[in-house]
């Protein structure tokens, strides 16, 4: 594959996208939301840390763009809807599970 140079800005938010990795609560998250949508109270559960520190690595994730969320009611959902993010937080587990 061949890429055209990359520029500082570029650079920049490609690393940016992999420190969002760099967290174990965050990428807990990012596999709890890739399973399907879901409250801040529920990936507390799921991912085992208190709702305000989901809400933390949530505000984090949605300004790194890999979350969205949408009201109902008074909830809010949060998922995962850019494909590549999918694709890119699973190949990295597939390749630290068949290392």
């Amino acid at each position: 594959m061949v890429f055209e140079d990359l520029d500082e800005h570029t650079a920049a938010h490609v690393a940016e996208l992999f420190r969002a990795f760099s967290d174990t609560s965050r990428v807990r998250i990012l596999y709890a939301l890739i399973q399907g949508e879901k409250n801040v109270s529920l990936i507390s559960n799921v991912v085992g840390v208190s709702e305000s520190a989901v809400s933390h690595h949530l505000r984090s994730l949605r300004q790194m763009r890999l979350v969205i969320s949408r009201r109902d009611g008074k909830e809010i959902f949060y998922s995962v809807v850019d494909p590549h993010i999918i694709t890119l937080f699973t190949q990295g587990v597939d390749h630290i599970r068949n290392r």
